[in-house]
């Protein structure tokens, strides 16, 4: 990601044409809502791209939370809102940099392509570890956006930005040392798909290509895709999975493939600083799944209660947790987790345990203690969280956190207050 940004800004921007009224209105809207500007706004201004202005006014309001190293660099521009929605944040950008740094970190001159460029939020952050690098885009608005935002970037002098189709790029390109991807999520209808071979372009048929061309290549997934059935459909090729999550939310599933067969594949679970890494077979099986659980006659002994965060939900590395961490899992599967004494640095949410009781009316009355509100959670429980807070009658919020679930002598409720 950007460590700085040039000192040109949206006046140099020969190749977008940008007019000083379409600059001006810009710089005396920034930070305004962009649907009243449209609504509000006259049509027939001299001089004035009010769609493009409002693109200008909308991204940097995304950036600022999303990219806030972009925000403060005044002469980025900024792609249509779909383009800003579908790409990556800082911190993922970042964190993709890094992996790709440690894979070619033996290489004298590496050199990256990114056959679906896009915004090019994630190759200007990856390519800051390679000698040099090529940008791959069908879009040549979004080309002309990438050349004018490296140069702002500092980057213009080590990235090659190439107006064409991916797969045919890949078809002719000389070797590299790492070739990225980003399969466009949706379908020609704009609907939203899933599946690997369903996105475009579709990595499992280019698998052989891509190996051919360069010995790593990672693929940025959907967080929705089952990560272990995607080690199975690249047989043996995936050396790498790398989960990441952040503020506790699952964002993308990035898989590393790598020459040769690889019987043993590394899994990097990532929440924001929280990282939990272990190894499964290629068939993805393994003790990581099976988590130690509690004895129910033991759970009123405990006195502090965990929730993995997202990457590790995702993940379902319930056994790492309690191999790593001095902590048994509550019941089969409700994934959550207690301890007698506190676990510092747990890969979570903390809690202190402060009542506990089953769904009995009295044991009910006793938990909730008088309380009017409180933040509910179910985890393996036969209602939602909605229809709990009916049952109990409760609001949401407060400082009282109610986690609801199953164990082996039938239904539980715990009241908790968060630990910091």
């Amino acid at each position: 990601m950007a460590n700085g940004c040039g000192t040109g800004s949206l006046v140099g921007m020969a190749n977008l044409q940008m007019s000083q009224e379409t600059r001006e209105f810009i710089r005396a809207h920034a930070g305004e809502d962009v649907r009243e500007l449209a609504l509000h706004t006259k049509r027939d201004v001299p001089g004035l791209d009010l769609p493009f202005a409002l693109d200008q006014i909308a991204g940097r309001e995304i950036a600022r939370t999303k990219l806030p190293q972009w925000a403060a660099c005044e002469g980025i521009v900024y792609p249509p809102h779909l383009a800003m929605e579908q790409c990556s944040s800082q911190f993922t950008a970042e964190y993709k940099a890094q992996v790709a740094a440690q894979l070619v970190e033996e290489e004298s001159e590496p050199t990256l392509v990114d056959l679906t460029g896009g915004f090019g939020v994630d190759f200007s952050a990856m390519v800051r570890g390679f000698a040099h690098g090529t940008y791959v885009e069908r879009q040549e608005r979004l080309c002309e956006v990438a050349r004018h935002n490296l140069r702002e970037l500092g980057l213009g002098g080590r990235a090659d930005v190439v107006c064409g189709d991916g797969v045919d790029h890949l078809a002719q390109m000389p070797p590299a040392t790492l070739i990225y991807l980003d399969p466009a999520r949706r379908d020609e209808h704009g609907a939203r798909t899933y599946a690997i071979e369903d996105c475009t372009p579709n990595a499992l048929a280019l698998r052989g290509q891509l190996l051919d061309k360069a010995p790593f290549v990672m693929i940025k997934l959907s967080p929705m895709l089952d990560w272990r059935k995607t080690i199975a459909d690249f047989v043996g090729s995936v050396a790498q999975v790398h989960i990441t999550a952040t503020g506790n939310e699952c964002k993308e599933i990035v898989v590393v493939l790598a020459r040769g067969e690889h019987e043993r594949v590394r899994v990097v679970c990532v929440n924001d600083a929280q990282r939990l890494e272990f190894e499964v077979g290629a068939d993805s099986a393994g003790s990581w799944q099976r988590a130690d659980v509690l004895d129910a006659c033991e759970l009123g002994a405990q006195r502090y209660l965990y929730e993995p965060n997202a990457a590790i939900m995702k993940a379902g590395a319930f056994g790492e947790i309690t191999r790593n961490y001095d902590v048994r899992q509550i019941g089969a599967n409700s994934h959550l987790f207690v301890s007698e004494h506190p676990v510092a640095d747990f890969p979570g949410r903390a809690f202190e345990i402060t009542a506990l009781g089953t769904m009995n009316k009295r044991d009910v009355r006793q938990v909730l203690g008088g309380i009017s509100a409180a933040n509910v959670s179910v985890r393996n429980f036969p209602l939602t969280v909605q229809q709990l807070r009916r049952k109990l009658k409760l609001r949401d919020g407060g400082d009282v956190y109610l986690f609801a679930t199953t164990v082996a002598g039938g239904h539980m409720l715990l009241r908790t207050r968060k630990l910091a």
